[in-house]
């Protein structure tokens, strides 16, 4: 079965070539599904997962099933991660599944039928440390660092929405960014933030 569809150009880096990161091979990353959707409860599980995105610095698009048949699918697993790259320096990190699942169910949820528009996903901590000197508002530990955040819009959808039900699912931390019209999701302990304080949200574009 063909998992995921994929398309858009990347560009070429010392760092990482998209073809010799697939040629790596599946990670072991196989395992059974621990049963973390919706705030790490126990409830039925689907007979797949899905997930689609759209890199909005690169012009990727990727649609994949990456759970199925009680596993999560390795081959998926590795293009979501290359998606989600710190595309600044062509690294790649392990998404944790976690995030993967909260992300499930959010479009569970907010049934927008839209693709994730990635905003950051790995972040680098080189990476890291150049965005806090330039960029308001980005954390010194921040868990984009561990792969386990994302920041993300989602096109029709209003900021304050995704927000809300982020929120909702109480399985992580949740920040908004009206200014910069985005959402972070994290898997981290349960907390809140808007940035900057007082800002008005707004509809993203």
């Amino acid at each position: 079965m063909k998992h995921s569809e994929r398309r858009g150009g990347t560009s070429h880096s010392k760092q990482l070539s998209r073809r010799d990161f697939f040629r790596m091979g599946s990670v072991a990353m196989a395992a059974t599904a621990p049963g973390l959707l919706f705030g790490r409860t126990r409830t039925p599980l689907p007979a797949e997962k899905r997930l689609a995105f759209y890199n909005l610095h690169t012009g990727e698009h990727l649609k994949t099933i990456y759970w199925a048949q009680g596993r999560y699918v390795p081959d998926a697993l590795q293009e979501i991660n290359w998606i989600l790259r710190d595309y600044r320096r062509n690294m790649v990190k392990p998404i944790d599944v976690r995030l993967l699942d909260l992300l499930y169910a959010l479009d569970r949820k907010l049934e927008t039928r839209q693709p994730f528009h990635i905003i950051c996903g790995y972040r680098s901590p080189a990476t890291n440390d150049y965005l806090r000197e330039h960029t308001a508002g980005v954390a010194k530990h921040s868990m984009h660092m561990q792969a386990k955040a994302v920041d993300i819009r989602i096109p029709g959808c209003r900021l304050v929405a995704l927000q809300r039900t982020a929120l909702a699912l109480r399985d992580g931390g949740v920040g908004i960014y009206p200014v910069s019209e985005f959402v972070h999701v994290d898997v981290g302990r349960v907390r809140q933030w808007q940035f900057p304080a007082g800002s008005r949200h707004k509809r993203p574009a």
